[in-house]
């Protein structure tokens, strides 16, 4: 006859964890501003037409005018009125009605610069003005110390939470990627008033606005054990 004898094992006692989130944010004025610019032939009230290259040449000496380089501005497109340029050049010599127009971006640092170089833009040639993106040359190096910044602040909450109940934090089980929240500018002014629109209003007050700040927001979870 066997006898039969219990096995014991040994049971861990589960680990006591807390699990905080930290958050960090930031508000900053970006100094990456591009502007696009829309350029267009046209005639004179002649009849004479003011040629693309001509356009192209006057636009490129006003933005060096204003202390820009070559790398502040870049060719975005260059079309036809009818978006076919290379049926408007094949089709050019037959109807010399048939407009060119290119697109330019240009990268500003302030809005001072934007308002110089609209006092020096044609206006009969420019068809369109508008802020298309803007960020912050220091971004990586932002969003790095905002993720450290958004860990410490977890930590520093799980403490006084857990000191509540007369725990005390130990070693990090998990820490979770920091995520970006709502990391979009406010809206901007998507329009800047041209010489050309300002004439026809005189009496219209002279418009004082400057970009809009960019909210940067991470949110991170961190779990801690409890001892």
């Amino acid at each position: 006859m066997f006898a039969m004898h219990s096995i014991a094992q040994d049971v861990k006692p589960v680990q006591k964890t807390i699990s905080v989130s930290g958050s960090s944010e930031i508000e900053i004025v970006p100094d990456e501003i591009y502007v696009q610019v829309d350029l267009r032939e046209y005639n004179k009230k002649n009849g004479d037409k003011v040629d693309i290259n001509t356009i192209k040449n006057n636009f490129l000496a006003a933005c060096k005018s204003i202390g820009l380089s070559d790398k502040d501005v870049t060719v975005q497109s260059y079309q036809g009125y009818d978006n076919n340029y290379w049926w408007i050049r094949k089709k050019k010599k037959e109807n010399s009605d048939l407009k060119a127009s290119i697109s330019y971006w240009v990268k500003v640092s302030k809005i001072d610069m934007l308002d110089a170089l609209v006092d020096k833009m044609d206006d009969e040639a420019t068809q369109n003005f508008f802020i298309a993106k803007a960020s912050y040359s220091k971004m990586d190096e932002l969003k790095k110390d905002l993720k450290i910044a958004a860990v410490k602040a977890s930590r520093e909450k799980a403490i006084y939470l857990s000191e509540a109940i007369g725990e005390h934090i130990g070693e990090t089980i998990t820490i979770n990627d920091p995520m970006e929240i709502n990391n979009l500018p406010q809206p901007f002014y998507a329009n800047s008033m041209l010489k050309a629109e300002v004439a026809q209003d005189q009496a219209a007050p002279p418009m004082d606005v400057d970009f809009k700040k960019i909210k940067i927001h991470y949110e991170v979870n961190v779990v801690f054990a409890l001892k």
